[in-house]
């Protein structure tokens, strides 16, 4: 079996947590939620509530990674609690559309705010870049996304502190639409992927010089640290342009920023959507990978994605292809497209991950695995309801597009037989 390096520790597993949430979402996400809730506490009570979620998937995953510190966190999970299928048609969807196209769509982001701060285009460039430094080892790829997100943790920062500091908060009219569930479930959903991708740092396990005490406490640092700065946002958004402005923009950072401190707003807002994305796209390149390698070594994928480096001890080819197959898309201009596909999907696997915590707790019945979920039952039960439900708002909203992921994700079914009777 070839041997990852385990040189990473809790700093680490955290700035990858908070990496992999931390996308361009928190800068253009709340003015969707602003049109459905229109008042200024059911907006915070909203986003408080995605980030209450956000905690206790934290909390399970956390302890999934005391009881299974395996290679490829999640996958592994889904492996030993249900069948090597499941894990493998998760590796499969995150491979065919979730992790690469969403890298695409992130990469083309970048691309566009770099643009306008260099007038230099480099959409492929980035990928190509943060694949060569992963390719060195995981010391180098993980030195990258922890510089790339304590610089993101300081721009969010210093828009925060220009909201509070330069503006005043506006005039909001005394009447409000009634709220409806129908307008709760449309809320929800943006603010429920805003706070996605902290589940990724699982990948890393076989990694971690201590992935028990490292992992846990990294997942639990790590949402926390985002709860507090994706609050703190939202509320300079509403107190510099309130419920109303909010709703009636498309670009609430660029927005905010303008009032608060002018014309320089924008300048300053392109700066730190940029230097998001890029650690967004950082962590991904670094994450992902792991997962194909995982299915490699389980022959259930092309053995050569299996191999590790002798010198950087990093896994190069599943690195690679990550890389290229997210240029292929970012090129082909249909990343938008394909991402709308797996939005049930993608909660599919979340659902039924949290859910393994009941089947190894079951099979391992008075083990104690060093740290425990807190309110397990109900608040590992609450969590797969949550998945369940955004499943069901999904497909009820756009059932063409989530017919289309299932599909996705069925065709890993033949392709699974395949390699089950190609590594036997």
């Amino acid at each position: 079996m070839n041997q990852l390096a385990r040189r990473l520790g809790l700093f680490d597993a955290t700035m990858i947590v908070m990496g992999g949430i931390i996308g361009s979402g928190i800068f253009i996400n709340p003015y969707i939620v602003a049109r459905q809730l229109h008042t200024p506490w059911l907006i915070l009570a909203a986003w408080g509530l995605g980030g209450w979620i956000a905690l206790s998937g934290g909390f399970i995953w956390a302890e999934l990674a005391a009881r299974r510190p395996l290679l490829g966190g999640q996958y592994a999970y889904l492996r030993e609690a249900y069948h090597p299928a499941v894990a493998f048609m998760y590796g499969w969807t995150l491979l065919a559309v979730i992790q690469t196209g969403g890298m695409a769509a992130v990469a083309v982001t970048f691309a566009r705010y770099f643009l306008e701060i260099t007038h230099l285009p480099v959409a492929d460039v980035v990928l190509a870049i943060l694949t060569l430094i992963n390719c060195i080892g995981v010391r180098a790829g993980t030195t990258a996304q922890n510089i790339l997100m304590a610089t993101k943790i300081g721009a969010i920062a210093a828009l925060v502190v220009c909201g509070l500091v330069f503006s005043a908060s506006p005039q909001e009219s005394v009447s409000a639409p009634a709220l409806s569930w129908k307008a709760a479930g449309a809320a929800l959903t943006p603010i429920a992927f805003s706070y996605g991708g902290w589940q990724t740092a699982s990948f890393m396990t076989a990694e971690l010089r201590d992935p028990r005490r490292d992992l846990t406490r990294g997942l639990l640092i790590g949402v926390l640290g985002v709860v507090v700065l994706y609050l703190s946002v939202n509320f300079v958004y509403l107190r510099v342009l309130g419920t109303e402005g909010l709703a009636a923009t498309t670009t609430p950072a660029s927005t905010a920023m303008q009032v608060a401190i002018g014309s320089k707003g924008a300048s300053l807002t392109a700066v730190a959507i940029a230097i998001s994305t890029l650690g967004f796209l950082s962590q991904g390149m670094l994450t992902a990978p792991r997962v194909y390698f995982a299915m490699a070594e389980d022959r259930l994928f092309f053995r050569s994605v299996g191999i590790v480096s002798e010198r950087t001890k990093a896994p190069v080819v599943a690195i690679a292809l990550q890389g290229v197959l997210a240029s292929i898309i970012a090129l082909s201009g249909r990343y938008d497209q394909i991402l709308s596909y797996v939005t049930s999907s993608d909660f599919i696997f979340f659902g039924l991950t949290a859910a393994s915590l009941f089947v190894f707790r079951k099979r391992e019945r008075g083990e104690s695995p060093g740290y425990v979920v807190p309110g397990h039952p109900w608040t590992t039960l609450l969590f797969v309801i949550a998945s369940a439900l955004i499943v069901a708002g999904t497909v009820y909203s756009h059932p063409k597009e989530s017919l289309i992921g299932w599909m996705i994700l069925a065709s890993g079914v033949p392709v699974y037989l395949f390699w089950r009777t190609a590594g036997q």
